[in-house]
């Protein structure tokens, strides 16, 4: 058998998992010929047919599953001996590329790879803002800070530190409406909160029974939207204490409502621990959150 191009195994691989060209080539980067192409190819050099084509996409065959796990193998230990190389010795210089939330990338994050750039200046940062999960499995992201806890084996992930949630408003709504003096109170006012999530609904429940979305006066399912809507005055809403403190205008309402904590992670790839420009960045991380959360920066 001739050796085999690893590109029709890579390409293989991406449509087994995607099940069509089209998904496969906006993961892989390439063009749908070129990846019809590296089928057709593979097909030819192991006189097997590997997917069933239809208008329900690729389905792998019989012997396209046999092979699917193998591929996949091998393609993962190709991606882990890539990470080793980027990592083995370097440096502190070159590009990290962090993956976080819309708000800790938009209002945390540049602050803090300001003070990263005067220490390392070699550092170039790439920043990825989405609530979306990045997967550092495909190196998506060098680093993602996480509000949850990772679950994959691969992945190394440490505590950070946990940051308080407080209602707040801005005072010039709370002297026209009122300062809530008790939970209860909150029913008289206008509240900002999700549209699609009831993630607040579920945190106020016990103090506003009656609670459905309907109670929000202005909705968004976009973090960034909710913060800009409390900037401007809409009414009351749910906001990280450190943002609300910095924040010109802003009050806390209810300081001893209890609500949930926002729990930070620290996240990256086993294979890119030896890299000293990433370690850099992550420990920077760790302690420049930590001392956001306690309201010191």
């Amino acid at each position: 058998m001739p050796e085999l191009d690893w590109n029709l195994i890579r390409s293989f691989v991406a449509v087994a998992e995607t099940g069509s060209l089209s998904a496969a080539s906006r993961s892989l980067g390439s063009s749908q010929p070129t990846l019809g192409r590296h089928i057709t190819e593979l097909e030819k050099a192991l006189d097997v047919t590997l997917f069933r084509r239809g208008r329900q996409g690729y389905v792998l065959t019989e012997a396209g599953s046999l092979l699917f796990e193998r591929g996949r193998a091998v393609s993962a230990q190709a991606t882990s001996f890539a990470r080793l190389a980027l990592g083995s010795v370097e440096a502190i210089e070159g590009t990290v590329r962090i993956a976080a939330s819309e708000m800790v990338a938009a209002h945390v994050l540049p602050a803090m790879m300001a003070r990263l750039g005067l220490e390392e200046p070699g550092i170039e940062v790439e920043v990825v803002a989405s609530n979306q999960v990045e997967n550092l499995l495909r190196r998506d992201a060098d680093i993602a800070i996480r509000m949850v806890q990772p679950a994959q084996n691969e992945l190394v992930a440490r505590k950070v530190t946990d940051i308080a949630l407080n209602m707040c408003a801005t005072s010039a709504y709370l002297d026209r409406r009122a300062r809530p003096q008790q939970p209860e109170d909150l029913q008289q006012h206008d509240l900002i909160g999700f549209d699609r999530s009831d993630e607040m609904i579920r945190g106020l429940e016990r103090f506003y029974p009656e609670m459905t979305r309907h109670a929000f006066r202005f909705r968004s399912d976009n973090h960034i939207v909710l913060w800009q809507a409390l900037r401007a005055g809409n009414g009351i809403g749910i906001a990280q204490l450190p943002l609300i403190r910095r924040e010109p205008g802003l009050e806390v309402v209810l300081p001893d409502l209890p609500l949930p904590v926002l729990p930070v992670w620290l996240a990256m790839h086993r294979d890119v621990r030896a890299s000293v420009r990433i370690r850099r960045v992550a420990d920077f991380l760790h302690e420049e959150l930590k001392r956001y959360s306690a309201g010191t920066v």
